[in-house]
């Protein structure tokens, strides 16, 4: 009977306990085209995927990501490939609701050039 009990103590806490669930992290945006993300354990360098920002729009596209995804916000993270030890990805705010290089599209600072 106490190993029952002991058992079903341990079920319900598991169950019933919340789980952490982690996600990413903006650390930094270098540029409009190259960001680091972070979780508990490791760091991350991610390119956006079809992003091509002209030089002169350079600093503007920086500065509008960095205030739509200030340092800390939650992302999530659709990978394609890798280039040169660099994942190539899209990064979607938490909530889904917007995305790094449909807002840079979106702005007119650049023009998708690869299908998405």
């Amino acid at each position: 009977m106490k190993k029952l009990s002991k058992t079903l103590i341990i079920v319900c806490l598991i169950v019933l306990n919340p789980v952490m669930v982690n996600s990413a992290e903006i650390l930094q945006i270098k540029n409009s085209n190259t960001i680091l993300v972070g979780d508990q354990n490791r760091n991350l360098t991610i390119e956006l995927f079809c992003v091509d920002v002209n030089e002169n729009d350079e600093l503007d596209a920086t500065n509008l990501l960095k205030s739509e995804f200030p340092r800390g916000s939650k992302v999530k993270i659709k990978p394609f490939g890798f280039e040169e030890n660099v994942l190539l990805a899209k990064v979607f705010n938490i909530k889904g609701t917007k995305e790094m290089s449909e807002l840079l599209v979106a702005k007119g600072f650049t023009s998708e050039f690869c299908p998405s």
